[in-house]
């Protein structure tokens, strides 16, 4: 049986190809690469892929380098809630869906 959670840590190296453009001087992880985070966790925990996100809020920046904690929970059938956080500060969340 599956646990109903799961936590992975994300950390984006200042040297990430994406970054470069994204903004020139002032750089901020792109959400694109945050959800790209989130669907390698949700592989490595149920071997599902990231079939669509249902809802994504992005409330403050990741900058690179820094460690935020990722937490993926049960929502429904193939469904998962994620959180984003710095600290206690939650940075991210939304819903998406699984498919094997």
């Amino acid at each position: 049986m599956n646990p109903v959670s799961h936590n992975a840590a994300m950390h984006i190296q200042a040297d990430h190809p994406s970054l470069s453009g994204h903004f020139p001087g002032d750089p901020i992880v792109p959400g694109v690469i945050m959800l790209e985070r989130i669907a390698d966790e949700l592989r490595s925990w149920r071997a599902m892929r990231l079939a669509r996100v249902i809802e994504a809020k992005f409330m403050a920046p990741l900058l690179p380098g820094q460690r935020a904690e990722l937490v993926l929970s049960e929502s429904g059938p193939d469904r998962f809630r994620f959180v984003i956080a710095l600290g206690e500060q939650a940075i991210a969340r939304g819903i998406i869906e699984g498919k094997p």
